[in-house]
């Protein structure tokens, strides 16, 4: 069964947009209408607070709204029916694309010096998740997680049960925070959910604001309700999100210098795209595909719990993962790892797109594939992550070799 958020924020946001679009150009006998669909604003966020009540974009609106009330010099009472729809007029701020140079990052800040160095993280699928450091991992971390927190953006993510008792989980509901920069960007937030990904921020518009550089932060829809691509060029980062089936993929390349951006990196420790999944909440992969292989499905550690469909036996599952990922890497695996916990031919094509955003985004082609061990080593020689099988067969030649010369 589906899992619907109640929170009916980007429902309010839309609304909202869609009453005021281009509203700033109008004149001073048109403040009573954006006044009255701010008024309309308000009531819809009071009615969704309490389901609202952790979720981020809920409360940048609520802000929002305070801040435009004292800038139109709107009162808090009055009507409250929603105006006339609104075309966006030609030569709109989200048309331009002059900026300054400091809203780009590569020539403010490299303009002297080296390239910067680029890294990826990415989140798909059960969830599996691939640090800034190309650790991977299959976590369980159901609920609300940051991804990332930094002082230029925060991104948190939304896991939930994909069967009812199951601890198989996927990303239901993803937040993002582009907070103000100069006169680059104004603060933005983008929110996806599941069955509704949009093609623009919680306020409807596609680019960073009013700003002279408003440019440099710009939502692109590259398939209709399936893949989003965020360019903020002002901070050298992309970000690739997709609803594959009804769960969101994530996927960003960002600096490194943006990544450790942060005031206080103590308090980063639940920043899963920088430090991993806690402990607790990771899946020991090795012991799971193995219960796959000989079981025909996977068990988790812990209580008993209803078992996932019977679409796929280890070897079909392997055989559809093979149609996609050639490669026997860890998205491989993971491939499936996911259809038999959960049956959904989606997750295959999660782990193929996921691959694919590490083929267009990662700046190390040579570490684009992650292995965790050589398929020839006993059950627990596992091999570091990363490394490539063939080095191990390298290695253990050469130690035969040494064996015979002792």
């Amino acid at each position: 069964p589906a899992v619907t958020s109640p929170c009916k924020i980007l429902k309010c946001n839309s609304e909202f947009w869609a009453a005021t679009s281009g509203s700033h150009h109008l004149g001073a006998e048109e403040a009573p209408e954006f006044c009255t669909a701010l008024r309309a604003y308000a009531h819809c966020t009071r009615r969704t607070a309490r389901t609202c009540r952790g979720d981020l974009a809920y409360h940048s609106a609520v802000h929002g709204i305070d801040d435009l009330m004292v800038q139109h010099n709107c009162s808090k009472d009055g009507p409250t029916s929603q105006p006339r729809l609104r075309t966006l007029p030609p030569g709109d701020s989200q048309e331009r694309s002059d900026s300054p140079e400091i809203c780009h990052y590569e020539k403010s800040f490299h303009k002297h010096s080296a390239t910067p160095n680029y890294t990826h993280c990415g989140l798909f699928g059960d969830p599996h998740l691939r640090t800034f450091t190309d650790t991977f991992q299959t976590c369980k971390v159901q609920g609300a997680w940051p991804l990332i927190d930094n002082n230029y953006l925060n991104v948190q993510v939304t896991n939930t049960p994909v069967l009812p008792g199951s601890s198989a989980t996927a990303t239901s509901k993803l937040t993002i925070i582009f907070k103000s920069f100069q006169e680059c960007v104004e603060q933005k937030v983008y929110q996806a959910e599941m069955d509704e990904l949009p093609a623009a921020f919680a306020d409807g518009s596609k680019n960073g604001g009013d700003k002279h550089g408003a440019n440099s932060l710009k939502i692109t829809e590259k398939v209709s309700g399936q893949h989003i691509e965020i360019q903020a060029k002002y901070i050298g980062t992309t970000i690739v999100v997709r609803q594959v089936g009804r769960y969101l993929t994530f996927a960003v390349r960002m600096p490194e210098e943006v990544v450790n951006a942060v005031e206080d990196r103590d308090s980063q420790g639940l920043y899963l795209c920088l430090r991993g999944c806690p402990l607790n909440q990771q899946i020991d992969f090795q012991t799971i595909r193995s219960a796959q292989a000989t079981e025909g499905r996977a068990r988790r550690k812990g209580p008993s719990l209803p078992a996932p469909p019977e679409a796929f036996t280890y070897e079909t599952a392997t055989a559809k993962c093979r149609e996609k990922l050639p490669v026997e890497d860890l998205y491989f695996q993971s491939c499936v790892f996911d259809l038999l916990t959960t049956g959904d031919v989606n997750f295959m094509l999660a782990a193929y797109y996921a691959f694919e955003d590490v083929k267009m985004l990662h700046s190390n082609k040579d570490k684009l594939h992650l292995y965790e061990r050589t398929r020839d080593l006993a059950p627990g020689n596992m091999a570091p992550m990363g490394t490539h099988p063939t080095l191990w067969v390298a290695l253990l030649c050469l130690s035969q070799c040494w064996l015979c010369l002792l």
